[in-house]
């Protein structure tokens, strides 16, 4: 189902931040960064959503904050 590729993709962007740091430390080599397996148009976009979304909302915070003052 369509569905299920996006919530997968949202979940495995989210997680992608932690699982990136922990790579480069050399652990977790059996959990991917990205799942290949998955790879289609929903599990991209629902990546994306998930990979860009602590980033644009920390952006989103400090101008709201800039804005106040």
């Amino acid at each position: 189902m369509w569905w299920e590729d996006l919530l997968w993709g949202i979940w495995n962007g989210l997680t992608a931040w932690i699982v990136l740091i922990v790579h480069v430390f050399g652990q977790w080599g059996e959990f991917p960064f990205y799942n290949a397996a998955r790879a289609g148009n929903w599990y991209d976009f629902g990546f994306l959503l998930g990979m860009g979304s602590p980033v644009l909302g920390g952006l989103g915070a400090g101008r709201a904050r800039f804005r106040r003052r």
